[in-house]
Formats: structure tokens, sequence, C-alpha cells
């Protein structure tokens, strides 16, 4: 690589960071103000780089081109603050997680919505007048409008700046950002001030998407492919500095842009491909930041506290009533074969479901009682399901022994994993998660020689006494029954007394002799293996596998499933995860635009019962009791 074409590269790194710096300044502005992990802003993006792919056709000439990119990022803000305005004010004084929960079902409507709008395929807009060409930069063609996006960045990190540090507003939003508490009580109108920031932040998002339309196809996966490198940049630069936003958009997008240009390395006798680490570079460099600086670049260290979570509910054993209720489903679900010749495709949904549900048990021990929000649990599914591929095709051992292995593999990931992530805590843990399941899906995805690479793993079969749906189906629910019993158990063993206390207040349980880091890197080695178990039983099921199973979309199913059904109660990730892959079917088999009604009864749910469907009985049921304690005393 010479000289001058590092130099290009370089620069079309520039370009890319000043666009992604809109992205994640919008969305660092709204979690510093509303504290809304907003999983929908990927989506703003990509409605704007759509609009803009519209209306860059309705206007002409050069100056229609620029005002048809503002009215797109405008637009994309009034939908914003509407949808503040009647969905994300209801859920404020909801726990965090439900916030992310109502923010991925709006992801989910608005893909329909953009599909119902602008159809499946890939829409390219026109190159914006007087700047379609390149101009000469050291002997080598650059786009000229790569130019201007260069420029915009800083202009608007200036603008920021100047309205945060030099305006009324900007004095307000600091003053939310530091204690929302203390600047309502000073006579601050939060509502107004939510909503101005939320549409903000959407407008930036917006702006951000139709800026790309000169360079970039819009398409349907740009929600998720955009948040996750958002999520990444605000992590990486620091929790609600805009300055640190930008610094962070710069380094990753040049990191990439380096790679490229070097393209690969060699290290004694082994030859690093350095352009395939552009898939998975920037949770590569998070990792690294968050193990030496855990607050981010331009973040400020968290202050130990006496709580470091929400009050939650004591957890409760199952009572002699549940576990007659329990021991009556199971046998139900163990009748359901004998019901196959009415029901033929029941024992093929049975399956999905109680593998499932497995994976959403397995995350809900973190999350719940050990108060670790994974965001890459998909990862030890991911591990699971490879491992037991990899040991039935290449390694030729049977089912049975790969089943046992499998969740071997998963654990010795989490155990590795675990021991970064449980230093960190909230949102720092979170991303730090979701860039080792990034790492490992980049691995399966790239390793071709090992695991096939993007075409996956096949030929992944049962044992032959295990080639019936019904004989599988029944070995499925032994296992997931039998792994749902011991991860019940130990919650209400000293374990998991221990691992409640090292979540309900640290500094406490430290005082009493409890490694409370210890003790949540067990759990989290716990889980993983568990998890890896339900990525072996999906391998069987499937007969193959592919990347998918480490995706991010995986883990955020995951977390949807707990959710749904409520993170404080042991039946909550049960009946979530039960639901959930029943929904997505039903929906997904009879409705054309099924994410988007999947993404409305998720919404309707959260709105409904604030703390998971579970949860929220489980509050009801308490409310009824005392009623009646009160009407008889």
């Amino acid at each position: 690589m010479t000289a001058s074409g590092l130099i290009v590269q370089l620069l079309n790194g520039a370009a890319v960071g000043s666009t992604m710096f809109l992205v994640a300044a919008g969305l660092s502005l709204i979690f510093g103000v509303t504290r809304i992990v907003n999983f929908a802003h990927g989506s703003f993006f990509m409605v704007g780089l759509y609009l803009a792919y519209t209306l860059t056709h309705t206007f002409a000439g050069a100056l229609g081109y620029w005002f048809a990119m503002l009215l797109s990022g405008l637009i994309v803000a009034a939908i914003g603050a509407a949808v503040e305005v009647l969905i994300l004010r209801r859920v404020y004084r909801s726990p965090e997680l439900f916030q992310l929960l109502a923010t991925f079902a709006l992801v989910l409507v608005i893909q329909d919505a953009v599909l119902f709008v602008w159809g499946p395929d890939d829409l390219f807009a026109s190159r914006v007048p007087g700047l379609a060409g390149s101009i000469d930069v050291l002997g080598r063609r650059f786009p000229a409008y790569d130019l201007v996006l260069i420029a915009i960045g800083p202009i608007v990190l200036g603008g920021l700046w100047l309205a945060l540090k030099r305006t009324r507003w900007g004095l307000l939003i600091r003053a939310a950002t530091q204690d929302r508490v203390m600047a309502s009580a000073l006579g601050v109108n939060q509502r107004v001030l939510f909503t101005g920031v939320f549409a903000l932040g959407c407008f930036l998002a917006g702006l951000g998407g139709a800026l790309q339309a000169p360079r970039l196809p819009a398409h349907l996966s740009l929600d998720l492919e955009t948040i996750g490198s958002a999520f990444v940049v605000v992590v990486i630069g620091g929790m609600g500095s805009i300055p640190g936003a930008f610094v962070a958009a710069m380094l990753i997008a040049e990191i990439k842009a380096l790679c490229i240009a070097v393209g690969q390395v060699s290290i004694g006798d082994v030859v690093v491909p350095l352009a395939r680490l552009t898939l998975v570079i920037e949770f590569i460099v998070m990792a690294i930041v968050l193990t030496v600086r855990p607050w981010g670049l331009f973040g400020k260290p968290q202050t130990d506290v006496r709580r470091a979570g929400p009050v939650q509910r004591p957890m409760r054993a199952p009572g002699p009533h549940a576990r007659i209720a329990v021991a009556v489903g199971l046998s139900m679900l163990a009748l359901l074969p004998f019901a196959s010749n009415a029901f033929p495709y029941a024992l093929v949904i049975g399956i999905e479901m109680l593998i499932a549900v497995l994976f959403a048990v397995s995350l809900h021990f973190v999350m719940g009682p050990g108060g670790m929000h994974s965001f890459g649990h998909a990862a030890y599914f991911g591990l699971g399901a490879y491992g037991a591929a990899l040991l039935a095709t290449r390694a030729g051992l049977p089912m049975e022994a790969a089943l046992v292995l499998a969740p071997v593999v998963a654990l010795i990931g989490a155990v590795v994993f675990g021991w970064f992530s449980v230093r960190l805590s909230g949102i720092y843990l979170a991303m730090l998660t979701l860039a080792f399941a990034q790492i490992v899906w980049a691995t399966l995805y790239q390793w071709d020689d090992l695991t096939g690479g993007s075409n996956g793993l096949v030929g992944v079969w049962p044992s032959m006494w295990l080639s019936s749906a019904s004989a599988y189906y029944l070995l499925v629910l032994a296992a997931c029954a039998i792994s749902v019993m011991v991860l019940w158990r130990m919650l209400f063993a000293p374990f998991g007394t221990a691992l409640r206390a090292g979540r309900d207040s640290a500094l406490r349980a430290e005082a009493i002799g409890i490694g409370v880091k210890r003790t949540q890197w067990i759990a989290f080695a716990i889980a993983g293996a568990f998890c890896g178990l339900a990525g072996a039983l999906f391998a069987f099921s499937k007969g193959s596998i592919s990347p998918e199973a480490a995706s991010i979309g995986r883990s955020i199913d995951g977390l949807v499933m707990v959710l749904l059904g409520g993170i404080e109660t042991l039946m909550g990730p049960v009946v979530g995860a039960a639901l959930f892959t029943w929904l997505q079917d039903t929906l997904a088999r009879d409705t054309a635009y099924w994410k988007a009604t999947l993404g409305g009864v998720m919404l309707a749910l959260v709105l409904l019962f604030p703390a998971g469907i579970v949860g929220s009985m489980r509050v009801l049921w308490g409310r009824l009791q005392a009623r009646d304690s009160r009407v008889h005393r």
C-alpha cells in the first residue's frame, strides 16, 4: 500500500466516522437525559435513508437535494417525538430493561412499516448534483461528496457543544443528565425536555441516514447493523459524552480503514488477514477499552454506592401448589407425542419452545438473581451448537458424547468471557458481553476450514434411537426439565442467596465475607454451560447449524423472552420463552407483516404488564390478598 493509497483510505474512514458520529451523538443524548437504552435508534437511521431516497427524487437541483436530506431528518424527528409522547412516556417508570423491550418492539414495527412502504428490494439514491464526481488526492481519485461528509461531523460537534454549553436549553439537558430528580424539583418540565431531546436525537440519526443515501443502498437490515455500531461508539467514548462519541467514531472508522488498507500482516509463518477483521474489529477495540478503562475514554467512573440496582422483590421458592402445577404441566407435555397424529406440527414447535425455555432460563440466571445484564448470551448458544456439530461431524463422536461435551465448550467460553465481564456493571457489562458475542460470531462466520463459514455445518443428526420426532422431543423435554430444576435449585441454595446479595448490595455482601465477583463469575459460567446445552439440542433438532446461532438477533430474542415473562420471577422466562416462540411461529406463518404484529403485541404487553406477564400477575395477586386481609380484619 502506497502513501497516497493509505491517505485515501484514511479519508474514507473519516467520512464513515463523521456519519457514525451523528448517530452515536443522538443515542448518547437520549440515554444521558432519559436513561433509555434506545434499541430503535438504528431504525430511525434507516428511515432517514429511505426518506432521503424518496425525497431526493422529488426535489430537483442541488439545493433541492440538500433540502430533501434536511427534511428527511426533520420528519424522523417528528416521528421520534410522536413515539416518545405516545409510547415511551408511559414506560419511564418501568425498569430500564423493560424500556429496552419497548424500543425493540418499535424496531419490529418500524421494519415492517418500511417494508410496506418501500418494499423488500435494495434502493439506490442518485448522486448529489455538483458532487457526483471525484477529485485528485495525491494521484488517486476520491469522491467529492465524501469531503462534505468529513466536514459535517466537526460542524455538528461544534453546534452541539455550543448548544449544550452556551444555551439555557443545554444547561437544562446537563442538569437532567446529572440528576433528573433534582432538576424536576427545581421546576424543570421533564416532559417537554425529554420530548425535545428525543426528537433531537432522532433528527441526528435521521440526518445521518439521509447523508448516506448517495453512497449506501437502503435495505431492511440497516437498523440492527447501525445500532450495534452506534452502541459501540457511545460506550467506547463514554456514555453521555458528545466529544467522546466523536473521538470513538473516528477511531473505529480509521482502524477499519487501516485494516482494509494494509490487507494482511505476517507474524512469523502466520498470515493475519486484517481485512477480514472489519466485521469485528470495533468490538475487539471496545473489549480492550472496557477492560482497561471500564467507563470509556471520556466517561466518568461510577462511584460505589450501597445499592447497585433497583429494589427487587424477594424471589420465592415454589410452594406446594406451584410444584403440583409444574408436575401437571410436565405430565401434559410428556403426553404430547401421543397426540402428534392429530397435531403433526406440535412436536416441532414443542421442541423449539423447550429449547427456547432453557436458553431463556439460563439467561435469567445471570440477569435476575445475578443482576448482570447480558446482551451477548447467544455466544454460548453458538459455542454449544458448533461444539456438538464439530464433535459429531468432524471428530466422529456419537450424539450422546457430543451432547455431554458441547456444554463444556460453552463453559470454557463463559469462564473466559465472564472473567472480564463481571468486573463491569450496567450498560458497560452488557456491551462487553455483546462484544464477546460478536467476536464468537465473526470467528464462526469466517473460519471456513473448521466451521464451514457462512454456509455452516450440515449432517448433524441424532442417533438412530432418537431419529423419530417423538423420541427426540422426549429427550429435549427431559434435558430441559432437569436443567431448569437444577438452575432453580441453585438459586435457593447458599450460592443463590450469595448471588442475590451481591446483586442487591455489593458493598454489604463484601463486608460479610461474600466474594461478589467470584460468585458472579461462577454464575456466568454455569449459565453459559446450560445455554451451550440448549445450543447442542438445537443443532441436532435442525440437522445443521449456521453462524446465525450466535448472532445479535438471537441474543435479543433471549432478552425479549426473559423480559416478556418477568425478570423477578422463576416462571417468567419459561412463560416468556414459550409465548414468544409461539407468537413468532404463528404470526410468521399466518401474517404477511408478522414482525409489526409481534411488535404491536409486545408493546401492548409492556404497557399492560410493566413488570412482565408473570411479574404483573404476581403483583396483582399480592394486592388482592392484601385487600382480602384488610376486609377480614
